[in-house]
């Protein structure tokens, strides 16, 4: 059984104050390092380049469409509410970096895929049939093959639509319902009546999707922990096999950000989202959900099919503006915006591209040894089955507590456990995951995010 070392444990009440003292709800870290930490690459890397020396029998392929009927309130993702005469051309250089790609990669197999936004399913029926064709041909990658999800919206879920999904053998769907409450959903920037997400759900249940997943946001104005929970409820009637909550964020350039919504470091904000997760988070236990991190809860075990994939050693390709790839050593984009002219333009310059440039990654952040450490810890941490400490031994060749002794100030404060050689998060420290993610963030990436000039 590991230990932590005695060495590790001192000034550990000074190292964790500033983690206790400050906001829950510091910041959503969903990959590290974060997007704003991205920069033109010194010298543009050819991809053949990139991945010659990397694991390619289990990737995980990344499908960015960025467009969207309406822009919500709280949305800072890479997304455009004008798709206009830009789907066609779009989708003609998706393919052609997809073409591009899978001739730099050499021999690979996909073993996840996923397709995301934006909203996929804005596209028409005929538009995303022939996505999925796209993706056959050029990366061997089917829904009837690989485990494959694709991201909806109420507007967008339509008979048609979900007729093409199940045609491909999508086997999830997620579909941000955000509120089933009209009031709630308003406050949000996301005005869609109530009808309109119950009868998307229901044309999900009949097309027979074998997964849904709905997504959930609380911490709106108005927000109680028992308002929040009328949408829980309604979430459960549908029996759906994962949900996720959502903190609600106000960012800025976003909708809400432009009105002069509540302010990241609100305190009183801030307990009002952690009263409200509480109460949403004890209900869904209740109803026989297993929580997997701070934002998922699953019904059903994860479906265990289709090639091998472990997110802590393959790598990600990433296709469409937007997208992100990484390797080990590598992560790479286009650039990001949170505006629409910013995103517009990126947008315009990605279809303008011809296959010299998807040959390459141009922008994006190399991985010292550090951040590659750090990256391992924060995958596993904040999921709720926890780091395996001897795994992180053979995979660095060093000691964890020795390389981030800041650790044991997780255990000692009672935001984690160390058993069986597995530092796993405690309920008080999953709920204080949005503070951890960035408190285990190194110091170039953070000065990096702090520096980025927004658009």
């Amino acid at each position: 059984m590991s230990t932590i070392p005695s060495t590790v444990l001192t000034n550990t009440t000074r190292r964790v104050a500033a983690l206790l003292a400050g906001p829950v709800y510091g910041g959503y870290l969903y990959a590290y390092p974060h997007k704003t930490a991205y920069r033109p690459l010194l010298r543009p890397v050819p991809l053949r380049e990139a991945w010659a020396q990397e694991p390619k029998d289990g990737l995980f392929l990344y499908v960015h469409v960025p467009f969207c009927a309406m822009r919500c309130g709280f949305c800072n993702l890479f997304t455009l509410t004008r798709g206009e005469g830009r789907v066609g051309p779009y989708l003609d250089a998706l393919r052609l970096q997809a073409e591009t790609v899978a001739d730099s990669l050499g021999r690979f197999r996909v073993a996840r895929m996923a397709l995301g936004g934006g909203t996929p399913t804005f596209l028409e029926p005929a538009d995303l049939d022939r996505l999925f064709a796209d993706l056959r041909d050029t990366f061997g990658a089917t829904p009837l093959g690989v485990p494959a999800s694709i991201e909806t919206a109420p507007g967008t879920t339509t008979p048609e639509r979900l007729a093409v999904l199940r045609a491909h053998d999508v086997e999830r769907i997620s579909i941000g319902v955000e509120s089933f409450r009209d009031d709630e959903a308003r406050a949000m920037g996301r005005p869609q009546p109530r009808g309109s997400v119950e009868a998307a759900l229901g044309a999900i249940r009949d097309a027979g999707i074998p997964v849904l997943n709905i997504d959930l946001i609380y911490g709106g104005t108005g927000q109680t922990p028992a308002s929040f929970l009328e949408s829980v409820e309604a979430a459960l009637a549908w029996k759906p096999e994962e949900i996720f909550l959502y903190p609600l964020y106000v960012r800025p350039l976003t909708g809400l950000g432009r009105r002069g919504g509540a302010v990241e470091d609100d305190r009183a904000w801030d307990a009002r989202r952690l009263a409200i997760y509480r109460a949403a988070r004890d209900r869904l236990r209740e109803a026989g959900y297993a929580q997997v991190s701070m934002r998922m809860f699953r019904r059903i075990p994860e479906p265990v099919w289709g090639p091998a994939y472990d997110c802590a050693r393959d790598g990600m390709v990433g296709l469409g503006a937007g997208a992100r790839s990484y390797t080990a050593a590598l992560h790479y984009a286009t650039a990001y915006a949170v505006g629409q002219p910013g995103v517009a333009e990126i947008v315009a310059d990605y279809v303008a591209r011809g296959a010299d440039r998807h040959g390459r990654a141009d922008y994006g952040a190399w991985l010292d040894a550090e951040d590659q450490r750090r990256r391992f810890v924060l995958m596993h941490l904040l999921q709720a089955a926890g780091l395996p400490v001897q795994a992180y031994a053979r995979r660095f060749g060093t000691r964890l507590f020795d390389d981030l002794p800041e650790l044991a100030d997780l255990a000692a404060a009672g935001l984690a456990t160390l058993d069986a050689n597995r530092l796993a998060l405690t309920g008080a420290g999953l709920e204080r995951s949005d503070a951890i993610g960035p408190w285990l963030q190194a110091a170039g990436v953070r000065e990096r995010m702090r520096a980025y000039a927004l658009r």
